[in-house]
């Protein structure tokens, strides 16, 4: 009997091609770019240069959409038995149209511009705008150049399709390696300054900033050398590390440790003040991101009034330590009082879950909310004001006195090294905790409640642990916070702490620790904290639109987050592994066929 079993993937036509949504994600790209000069990013980050004197900050917020769209709207997942197209004009003229229509929305923005004026609804519809966008010359240039620019970009984006992929992933991590290092600017400025290699970023830096041309080819040449040497070797090795098994693989664990350990010691004295301060920052939303981890991410219980227990920390630890704390003032020694801070913290962890722990999803969150205000108010009120100073807050608040050194914001390097043991403590206490019963119970509950409470856990004693848990390593951050800011005020914890915690832990990776470091790295580092500044400076009056739109492409297109954790993976990911599955079974039922359609023996 013949076998005339279909392959489990086909090629289809060339121009087989959906144009609708080719068109839709064009008029999606124009809208996106007005919307972007409209809100006045492009104006207001024209003067950090990335290339000197080619591109600014302001061009390349306009300039990263269109090619990525015009890449993307040509993607294809290649599941099993999913047919695929073969790679070629296709997928150029796609993203050419992709790129003219945004063009074309800038360009039309341009007339616009021109044409009317709408500075009452829009601010930044403005005379600043439209000489951005015409560079300067003139209304027919910059709707020309627009559309040129647009078809450019849109047409390269299309043509990495057709190249192979050694050449693809060379220009890709070449761009992002170009745009890393301009962003890291300040960093490796100070870097250099330590290792006395000040020549080097010299040749790559203008003074004023911004990588000069030969820098920029020099970072995208080195990316791309390594793309075509170095990655296959790099994840040879990486193969081989998680081959590893049994002693071995513990081995070589401890060995990672101890270098990742003996590099984040010796940073602090390679980089200089400014950058000290930012690791200082990152490190305390750390501690708080590690918190809201077990609470959120193990437990699945959706806090929205996690600064109180961060405000807590911070006032008790004001109160004991501060001499200038109204009514009550013992002046403790702040190791003394973080004893203190960490009753208060678990008995505020307690007072709040109590009454809605067993409340679940949008309920919970609602009411955690309504907590976290309710105590930002209360050391506001007048009622307290006799300890927490009201409005006014408590100052003077002394630093960590440990006999041969003392801690505090104006000495950040040491500062630094206090806020990395208490991340240890918080990695290891979570590391623990994740793989004990306790944590085992907390994943039952995430995964389904009332599976978990019919399978024998007492839920409402174990999700009220999680939150005195994430309630004590909250108030270790607010304690060391008061000591390194020197005064704490009711302005400090409003509830955008909260949300922007949450958010780091979602776009780490929910569930994941290492997840958790690498989200606060990334947002509060390179974006800075609601008051708290990053690398970006520049991007600060625009830090929570972007924080919004990370976390919107987060939710669509990777809700595991950026280090995703593998049990939470598969929870979001069940129905694709469903339908992979039941493809991979018609495959093997058509491939069992004959002629007839009936089943060929064994």
């Amino acid at each position: 009997m013949t076998d005339t079993a279909t392959p489990p993937a086909q090629t289809r036509r060339a121009f087989d091609q959906d144009w609708r949504k080719v068109v839709s994600r064009g008029l999606l790209v124009a809208f996106t770019l007005v919307f972007i000069s409209l809100t006045g990013m492009p104006v207001g980050l024209d003067g950090r240069v990335v290339i000197e004197p080619y591109l600014s900050m302001g061009y390349l917020s306009l300039l990263w959409l269109p090619p990525l769209a015009a890449y993307s709207v040509s993607n294809e997942k290649a599941l099993e038995g999913m047919a695929t197209h073969a790679k070629g004009a296709r997928e150029v003229v796609a993203g050419l149209i992709v790129g003219l229509m945004g063009g074309a929305g800038l360009s039309l923005l341009v007339v616009l511009l021109d044409n009317f004026d709408l500075r009452d609804p829009l601010l930044n519809w403005s005379p600043q705008l439209l000489e951005l966008l015409t560079f300067g010359n003139g209304i027919g240039y910059g709707v020309g150049i627009w559309l040129a620019i647009g078809s450019g970009l849109g047409l390269a984006a299309g043509l990495l399709h057709v190249v192979s992929p050694l050449v693809r992933r060379a220009v890709v991590t070449a761009v992002i390696a170009v745009l890393a290092v301009s962003a890291l600017e300040a960093v490796l400025s100070d870097m250099s300054d330590g290792l006395k290699l000040e020549w080097l970023t010299d040749w790559l830096f203008f003074k004023r900033g911004g990588l000069t041309p030969g820098g920029a080819a020099a970072v995208a040449l080195a990316s791309a050398l390594y793309v075509a040497l170095g990655r296959r070797r790099v994840r040879s090795v990486k193969r081989s590390f998680q081959a590893l098994e049994g002693p071995r693989r513990t081995r070589a664990n401890v060995a990672v440790l101890v270098v990742v350990g003996l590099l984040v010691l010796l940073l602090p004295q390679v980089v200089g003040r400014i950058t000290n301060e930012l690791l200082v920052n990152v490190g305390l939303f750390v501690l708080l991101a590690l918190g809201l981890n077990i609470v959120v991410g193990l437990a699945g219980i959706l806090d929205l009034g996690y600064v109180a227990f961060f405000a807590v920390g911070g006032y008790t630890a004001a109160v004991l330590t501060s001499p200038n704390s109204p009514g009550f003032a013992p002046e403790l020694p702040w190791l003394v009082a973080l004893l203190v801070v960490v009753v208060v913290g678990a008995l505020t962890g307690l007072f709040i879950g109590a009454p809605v722990i067993r409340m679940r999803g949008d309920y919970l969150a609602i009411v955690t909310l309504g907590f976290g205000e309710i105590i930002r108010l209360l050391f506001l009120s007048d009622w307290l004001s006799g300890f927490t100073g009201g409005a006014q807050g408590i100052t003077n608040i002394p630093g960590i006195d440990l006999g041969f050194v003392t801690l505090k914001g104006t000495n950040p390097s040491a500062m630094y090294y206090l806020v990395l043991s208490f991340c240890a403590l918080a990695i290891y206490v979570s590391w623990r905790l994740e793989r004990s019963r306790i944590g085992r119970a907390w994943m039952a509950i995430r995964e389904d409640e009332s599976v978990a409470e019919a399978m024998g856990v007492n839920t409402v004693n174990t999700k009220l642990l999680a939150f005195v848990v994430g309630a004590v390593l909250a108030s270790f951050a607010g304690a060391i916070f008061a000591a390194k800011v020197g005064s704490v005020f009711p302005s400090s914890f409003v509830i955008l702490v909260s949300i922007v915690i949450l958010v780091v832990v979602i776009v780490g990776g929910m569930g994941n620790i290492v997840g958790a470091i690498v989200g606060a790295a990334v947002l509060i580092g390179v974006l800075g904290g609601p008051s708290q500044p990053g690398l970006l400076q520049e991007f600060s009056q625009f830090k929570l639109l972007i924080y919004g739109a990370l976390l919107v492409w987060m939710m669509l297109n990777r809700p595991e987050g950026l280090v995703p954790n593998v049990r939470r993976t598969r929870e979001l990911h069940q129905h694709e592994s469903l339908q992979d599955a039941w493809l991979k079974g018609q495959i093997d039922t058509d491939e069992g066929r004959g002629d007839e359609g009936e089943v060929a023996p064994a």
